[in-house]
């Protein structure tokens, strides 16, 4: 049977099939051959039966996509949160989340929540003069008054859609109006830090309507792209489209170097975008580094023979093949 994980907790896969909510665990095979499960994942089961203990996951099928961070698959868009106050807006933070969606190349939603608290609209026009350029949807909208939030809800039909932001800007408010569900848990901003403060523990794909689905992830702020090469964050900025191929050098990063176009004409980015830009590009160059100095190579778990993958048995678990057996002298054997 091929069900859908919409749940992970601790070493338990709960998956939604036609035959209700199954609990399961992974067979060892996948655990040998480090395959990762996720939540959004579309699996087939064994021995299954709603109430049964010993159901199990046997391989992972039709994934489209899969993000790192959060850990989900399946995603056909991505909304990313941001309250325009309490706590206050970080466009650093926003850049982070838009280049993840890029990276991963899922359509990013903006939705501002909490516009109510902008009473005089300067941030929101702040914002659009921005990220309007760029061409992405954006939405202000208000959970506690609930201002705005019909015709962005209307964007989510016939998506899967990854809701996160930085703890504290109302992702969870924002997924109980959709699914008036009253099981989520909402907690306020922290009067003495500033803070959001963690509600969802961890990633959980919710039916709130007919074809509409979302996903509630944890709140996190500290992502880092110390894992790609420095000119690959170029790609993860639109701004760069308008002035492509057109630098002195084709390495150029856009910084300091003689020639760039990108410095010759400022007016393409603003001053946040690139300030967010520039530390980016730091991140990567501390990658660059590392892998520059490391010559460590890893062996996969896995082989690929006859069309098929198979799991490889470790070096203390494998026995001689009797070829080999015949071929070695016996020990002690004197010439």
């Amino acid at each position: 049977m091929i069900g859908q994980i919409f749940k992970i907790h601790s070493d338990f896969y709960y998956v939604n099939t036609e035959k209700g909510i199954i609990e399961c665990k992974l067979r060892d095979v996948l655990k040998k051959a480090k395959t990762e499960v996720l939540v959004g994942d579309f699996v087939d089961i064994e021995n299954f039966s709603a109430g049964n203990s010993l159901n199990f996951i046997c391989s992972v099928v039709n994934r489209k996509n899969s993000l790192l961070r959060p850990k989900v698959a399946n995603i056909t868009r991505c909304v990313i949160v941001t309250a325009l106050k309490d706590p206050d807006i970080s466009f650093e933070q926003l850049d982070r989340f838009i280049a993840l969606s890029e990276l991963n190349k899922i359509e990013p939603v903006l939705c501002f929540n909490k516009s109510d608290l902008d009473t005089d609209g300067a941030l929101a026009d702040y914002v659009r003069k921005i990220y309007s350029p760029l061409g992405y949807k954006m939405f202000f909208i208000s959970a506690l008054s609930q201002k705005g939030t019909k015709e962005f809800f209307e964007i989510l039909k016939g998506n899967v859609s990854l809701f996160y932001g930085m703890s504290g800007v109302g992702k969870s408010s924002i997924v109980k109006l959709l699914s008036d569900s009253k099981n989520l848990r909402i907690k306020k901003v922290s009067q003495k830090t500033g803070k959001g403060t963690h509600t969802t523990r961890h990633c959980e794909i919710y039916s709130v309507g007919e074809n509409v689905s979302v996903v509630d992830t944890p709140g996190f702020s500290n992502i880092k792209f110390d894992f790609l090469m420095p000119k690959e964050i170029e790609k993860l900025f639109r701004e760069f489209n308008k002035e492509k191929e057109v630098c002195r050098f084709k390495d150029c990063l856009h910084i300091n170097e003689p020639g760039c176009k990108i410095l010759e004409n400022p007016e393409n980015f603003s001053v946040s975008r690139y300030e967010s830009y520039v530390k980016f590009v730091e991140e990567a160059k501390n990658y660059k580094e590392k892998v520059k100095n490391s010559g460590n190579k890893s062996e996969s778990a896995v082989k690929y023979n006859r069309g098929k993958n198979i799991t490889k048995i470790s070096e203390n678990k494998r026995q001689l093949s009797r070829k080999v057996q015949k071929q070695s002298i016996p020990e002690g054997y004197n010439d």
